[in-house]
């Protein structure tokens, strides 16, 4: 057999048992560092919806507040004289 014969047959070279070892000893840290990423990013977005709901609810309050007050006018059946509105440039007659 020659030797090109003998290093197909072996999958594993001193370079695939280290790549191996790699990810045995180095897949807990990794995952631990993504599960916490992940766990910050889910307490920003709780955290950042939070304070966008404490800072709408005062305006929709004042809005709802607005809303429900009722209108100043008196409703007519008669026809009502609206006067002109005043013209802007009164100079240019």
């Amino acid at each position: 057999m020659s030797t090109r014969d003998t290093a197909t047959k072996k999958p594993f070279g001193i370079l695939g048992i280290g790549a191996a070892a790699c990810v045995a000893c180095c897949a807990g840290p990794i995952l631990g560092f993504v599960a916490a990423t992940g766990l910050v990013t889910a307490g920003g977005l709780a955290l950042f919806g939070t304070i966008g709901l404490l800072a709408a609810i005062p305006g929709i309050a004042l809005i709802a507040r607005r809303r429900r007050q009722p209108t100043m006018c008196v409703p007519s059946d008669e026809p009502v004289a609206v006067p002109a509105p005043p013209r802007r440039f009164q100079g240019l007659d």
